[in-house]
């Protein structure tokens, strides 16, 4: 069997940045109770004229030139997103055709929350593992500002838009070493939309579509489920909690990511952090966080990556990577 080894990364932010202080004209809140809370100063909001799928285009593309490869060079491509522009085809199909991919390639979406990055870049390991692709293209974006109740200062204040991406590339050098993958849906109330088209438009109103969320429970129920996924990891592959050069979290909120860094003993430094910048962009978090910290020279190659995220559902997962 290849390794699967992370050849390119790239990542889009649109340009409107929605500060903490035009949400102070919003909502009943403050620049001090975001920051103090969440860690977040700004977030990205798409335009009306972009989509999940144009903002994944802009990613794939950074992150295809970046590997030194053409669209034509990809075998399998997979969207992570909890907001696709339509109910199918995929998202993932429809930007095959804009990139201008040859069709007939695997191309699908994959919903698992904030946690879908990671899920996606489990099934494109194993893929490429197992001979089904020589180079997957792994990409996580989101427009959440679509599906945000902008007076429920609880959730409206916590989330951006944008799109990270990676290539997986067959090789015999090290690369994703393992992921572990879970997911409990019996506290699902805790944090959701609480409607779909199974339930019909009638039963859709203006709290129904927008994202549902108890916020002290999940920050609980999350700082636990993380610190028992970096020891399930690091066990896993019998490694000491010192070995991880760089921990790339999801960025949901700087106390979570806090306290993981902390139960992993990593000084601050040695966490990716842009959850001021981005806010929480659920599923495009984890490789937007990742594409920074390539392209300002703070990771590099040959350093261990830990990878890990939680989300609605619930779900999460981790990656162990050899960058």
């Amino acid at each position: 069997m290849s390794c699967a080894r992370i050849t390119g990364t790239g990542s889009y932010l649109p340009n409107r940045i929605l500060t903490n202080a035009e949400l102070e004209a919003l909502v009943d809140t403050s620049d001090a109770w975001i920051v103090e809370r969440t860690g977040i100063k700004q977030r990205h909001i798409a335009a009306p004229d972009q989509t999940c799928v144009s903002l994944a285009e802009m990613a794939a593309l950074r992150a295809i030139e970046a590997a030194g490869l053409t669209p034509a060079d990809i075998d399998l491509l997979i969207v992570a997103t909890s907001t696709p522009d339509q109910i199918f085809p995929s998202t993932a199909t429809r930007l095959l055709e804009r990139l201008g991919m040859p069709g007939g390639i695997p191309a699908f979406d994959v919903a698992a929350a904030c946690s879908g990055f990671i899920y996606a870049l489990d099934i494109g390991h194993r893929f490429v593992r197992t001979g089904g692709a020589r180079r997957a293209l792994i990409i996580g974006a989101e427009v959440f500002s679509r599906i945000l109740d902008w007076s429920d200062r609880g959730t409206c204040v916590l989330f951006g838009d944008g799109a990270g991406a990676v290539v997986l590339e067959a090789s015999e050098k090290p690369g994703v070493i393992s992921t572990h993958l879970h997911a409990d849906g019996r506290q699902e109330p805790l944090l959701n939309v609480p409607w779909g088209v199974g339930q019909g438009y009638e039963a859709l109103n203006a709290d129904s579509g927008t994202v549902s969320m108890r916020g002290n429970e999940v920050f609980r129920v999350a700082v636990r489920t993380l610190g028992a996924l970096v020891d399930e990891t690091l066990s896993a592959n019998g490694l000491e909690r010192g070995d991880v050069d760089w921990l790339v979290p999801h960025q949901a909120n700087i106390r979570i990511m806090t306290a993981t860094a902390r139960a992993l003993g990593l000084p601050m430094e040695r966490m990716v952090s842009t959850v001021a910048d981005h806010g929480n962009t659920s599923a495009a978090s984890i490789p937007l966080a990742l594409d920074c910290a390539v392209r300002d020279g703070r990771i590099q190659r040959g350093e261990l990556l830990l990878l890990e995220a939680f989300g609605a559902g619930f779900t999460w997962g981790s990656a162990l990577i050899r960058y």
